[in-house]
C-alpha cells in the first residue's frame, strides 16, 4: 500500500510563517463498531463506574486500584510523592518483588498451567509449554547462578541481548528476583549498539544466545557479543562474563568461538544450581526494575528507567482492563520482548495476571502467510496483539488465509503506529470475523503502558482512532504557546499529559537534566513548583482531537508542528523491525543529507527508492544540495528519533 511522505524537517524554520499550522488528517471520519454483547458480559471493565473512580478528582488515589492487583511485602504510605518534580515516586514506603508477583503467587492455584508457550520458527519442532511450576524452578536456578556465579546483587545492571525464546523472560524474572536491573537489547540490533548500551548502563555481565531462527535461517548471534564487548571497551566499560544460552541444549549452533575464562554456556553452569531456590528480595517500590533504551540515532543512548511498583502495577492494571486478560485466557502478543511492548504485554503484565503468554521465535509469514492463524488454531489463542505493520503485511501476502483456520479471538490489539481504516476493517472483519473487539493503542517506551486507548467493554471502536485517554491519564493537546486546542477544531498540536501516572518512566539513566529538558521543560512555567499540575509531560507526538476522543494523526513530529510543503507517494516507509517509522531518514533524504545508520531497518532497500524519487523531483524544480550548518545537521539527525 502506498504511503505518504510528509516533508517537514526542511521546513521547520518556515513554521513561524504559519502560526496556526495544522496537520492534514488523511482519513475521513469513520463510523463506530460496538463491542459484542458476549464480550461485554465477560469483560473485566464493563461497569461505567470505573470511569468515575479514575476521574481527576480522585487522582492519584485512583491508582490504588491497580496497585491492589499486586502482592506487597509492605504496604505503601504515600501513593504519589511530588517532592522532587518531575522525578515522581509512586507507592512510597511499599516493598514488593516483580518475580514473586509474576510467578510464585500463582503456584497455589495454577502451578500446572502453562505460563509460557514457546513456538519455534521451524514448524517441525514441537511447541514447548513452560508451566508456572517449571517457570518457578527455572527462574530460581537462574537467579542462583546470577547471584553466586556472577556475584550480582540488587541495583547492579545486566545487559541482555537475546532473541524471542523462553530463556529471555526466565532471565528477566531471575534478575527481578534479585533486584538486579536488566537492560534487554533487541536481538536485531548490532553488536556495536549493544556495546553502547552496556557502557551507558555500566553492565559487567552480558547474557546472550548462540543462535536463533529468522525466516528459515539459523543465525549466528554469538558473533554480536564479541562486537559488543569491543564497543563497550572503547567507551571504558569492561565486561567480566558473557553467559551464552544455547538454542539447542548441549549443542553449540554458532560459528564464533567461545573465549575461555570469559564466555560460559548457561546450561552447563546451571548444573551446579539444580533445584536451588532463591528468596525474592523485597524491593522498594520506587527502585528500578529495568532500563529500556530507545533507538536513538546519534549521541549518548537514552535509557528509560522504569520502577518496580509503579510500572508493574500499571501494566497489570492495563493488561486486565484494556487487554481484558483473564487467567484462563491464552494470549499472544506478536511483538518482540526487545521492545517495551514485549516487556509490558508479553512478560510482566500477562504473567502478573497469571495467564498463558505465547512466545513465537520467528517471522510471522514463515514459511507462509497462514502461520499466525495456524498457531492461533493449534494453541486456542483468544487474545491477539500485533502492529499495523504486521497486519498490513499479512493482508498483502495472505488476505484470505485467516478463513482457512478454526480459531476465535475475543480481543485484538493494535500497537506501534496509526492503523488506516481500510486495514482496520480487514483486521476486524477477516482476522476477527466480526467477533472480536479491537483495542487501538497509543503509547511510548517512556509511558510504560497504554495511555491513549478505549476500554473494550465500554467504548465503541472507531477505525483509525486510538480512542480516549487511558484511565487516570488526563491528556491534553496544546499549541506551541501552551494553549489548549479546543476539541473539534481540526487543528493539530502536541500531545501532553497533565499528570503523572504509575507507568511513566522515572528518568533517563544517568542523565536527569536531559530527562527534564526533553520531556517537561517545554510547558513548565514554574521550575520551583511542587504541584504536578505545573509539569505537563511532553510526548513529542502530534494529534488532533475531535469531540471527548483523541486521534493520533499520521503526521507525528517532535517539536514544532509544520504544514507539509511537499507530498510524495512512495512504495513504503523506512521502518524498524518493531514497525516504527524512522523519520530522521526521511528528513535526511529530503535535505540531501547522509541518512546515517540504517542497519536496524526492516526494509533498508526502500531508502534508496525514496531518495531517488524525492531528490529527483527536487532537482527537476531547481533545488540543489547546499551545505548544512551544524545546527541543521543535528536537527535532522534528531528529527523524529527517540534518542
Amino acid at each position: 500500500m502506498a504511503e505518504e511522505v510528509q516533508e517537514q524537517a526542511a521546513e521547520a524554520s518556515e513554521s513561524s510563517e504559519s502560526s496556526e499550522a495544522t496537520i492534514a488528517v488523511h482519513w475521513r471520519e469513520e463510523g463506530y463498531y460496538l463491542p459484542p454483547p458476549k464480550f461485554i458480559g465477560q469483560a473485566n471493565a464493563s461497569d461505567p463506574a470505573i470511569l468515575d473512580r479514575f476521574a481527576e478528582e480522585n487522582f492519584p488515589e485512583c491508582f490504588r486500584e491497580y496497585a491492589d492487583l499486586l502482592h506487597w511485602d509492605e504496604y505503601w504510605h504515600t501513593t504519589l510523592d511530588t517532592s522532587d518534580p518531575p522525578f515522581w515516586k509512586w507507592f512510597v514506603g511499599g516493598k514488593l518483588n516483580a518475580s514473586y508477583n509474576c510467578v510464585d503467587r500463582h503456584l497455589a492455584r495454577d502451578r500446572n498451567k502453562a505460563a509460557l508457550i514457546f513456538v519455534p520458527e521451524p514448524e517441525h519442532e514441537a511447541h514447548v509449554a513452560v508451566t508456572y511450576q517449571d517457570l518457578y524452578r527455572r527462574v530460581n536456578e537462574m537467579a542462583a547462578l546470577l547471584r553466586d556465579f556472577c556475584g550480582l546483587k540488587a541495583g547492579d545492571r545486566v545487559t541482555l541481548h537475546m532473541p524471542m525464546v523462553p530463556e529471555l523472560p526466565v532471565t528477566m524474572l531471575a534478575c527481578a528476583r534479585l533486584g538486579v536491573i536488566h537492560s534487554q537489547v533487541f536481538a536485531g540490533f548490532s553488536g556495536a549498539a549493544c556495546g553502547g548500551r552496556i557502557a551507558d548502563s555500566g553492565s559487567k555481565i552480558l547474557i546472550t544466545m548462540d543462535a536463533y531462527y529468522r525466516s528459515g535461517d539459523l543465525l549466528d548471534h554469538k558473533v554480536k557479543a564479541d562486537e559488543a564487548i569491543e564497543a563497550a571497551r572503547k567507551e571504558g566499560q569492561e565486561v567480566d562474563k558473557v553467559l551464552v544460552w544455547r538454542r539447542y541444549s548441549g549443542q553449540y549452533s554458532a560459528k564464533t568461538e567461545m573465549v575461555e575464562g570469559r564466555d560460559f554456556f548457561v546450561d552447563e553452569v546451571l548444573a551446579d544450581y539444580r533445584h536451588v531456590t532463591v528468596p525474592p528480595v523485597a524491593m522498594p517500590a520506587e527502585a528500578p526494575l529495568f532500563l529500556m533504551y530507545t533507538s536513538g540515532t546519534t549521541g549518548r543512548p537514552k535509557g528509560c528507567q522504569h520502577s518496580i511498583g509503579g510500572y508493574l502495577s500499571y501494566v497489570t492494571g492495563t493488561s486486565k482492563y484494556y487487554q481484558d486478560i483473564h487467567p484462563e485466557d491464552t494470549y499472544w502478543c506478536m511483538a518482540d520482548i526487545g521492545w517495551i511492548t514485549g516487556h509490558s504485554y508479553i512478560v510482566y503484565g500477562p504473567l502478573s495476571l497469571g495467564t498463558t503468554s505465547v512466545i513465537y521465535e520467528g517471522t510471522p509469514n514463515y514459511p507462509d502467510a497462514g502461520r499466525p492463524w495456524r498457531i492461533a488454531q493449534e494453541l486456542g489463542v483468544n487474545i491477539f496483539h500485533t502492529s499495523p505493520t504486521a497486519i498490513r503485511m499479512l493482508r498483502k501476502v495472505g488476505p484470505d488465509e485467516p478463513a482457512k483456520y478454526d480459531y476465535h479471538f475475543k480481543h485484538m490489539t493494535t500497537v506501534g503506529e496509526p492503523i488506516e481504516p481500510e486495514v482496520y476493517r480487514w483486521y476486524y472483519n477477516v482476522v476477527g470475523r466480526g467477533e472480536a473487539v479491537i483495542v487501538d493503542t497509543w503509547w511510548q517506551t517512556e509511558t510504560g503502558g497504554f495511555i491513549g486507548t478505549g476500554l473494550p467493554g465500554l467504548h465503541a471502536m472507531k477505525p483509525g482512532s486510538c480512542g480516549p485517554a487511558a484511565l487516570g491519564v488526563y491528556l491534553q493537546i496544546l499549541d506551541e504557546n501552551g494553549e489548549p486546542l479546543p476539541p473539534g477544531s481540526g487543528k493539530a498540536g502536541n500531545i501532553t499529559a497533565r499528570n503523572p501516572w504509575p507507568g511513566i518512566f522515572q528518568t533517563i539513566w544517568g542523565q536527569p537534566d536531559r530527562f527534564v529538558s526533553t520531556y517537561y521543560a517545554k510547558y513548565n512555567k514554574d521550575p520551583d513548583s511542587k504541584d504536578w499540575r505545573d509539569w505537563p509531560y511532553f510526548a513529542g507526538d502530534g494529534a488532533v482531537q475531535d469531540q471527548a476522543k483523541v486521534k493520533t494523526a499520521i503526521e507525528t513530529d517532535i517539536g514544532k508542528i509544520a504544514r507539509p510543503k511537499n507530498i510524495w507517494i512512495v512504495p513504503d516507509m523506512p521502518k524498524t523491525r518493531s514497525g516504527k517509522i524512522m523519520r530522521r531518514v526521511i528528513a535526511a533524504t529530503s535535505n540531501f543529507a547522509d541518512v546515517g545508520d540504517i542497519t536496524t531497518l526492516a526494509n533498508p532497500e526502500v531508502v534508496e527508492k525514496i531518495r531517488h524519487q524525492v531528490q529527483s523531483a527536487k532537482h527537476s524544480r531547481g533545488e540543489v544540495p547546499r551545505e548544512l550548518s551544524e545546527t541543521e545537521e543535528a536537527e535532522i539527525m534528531a528529527f523524529g528519533s527517540e534518542g
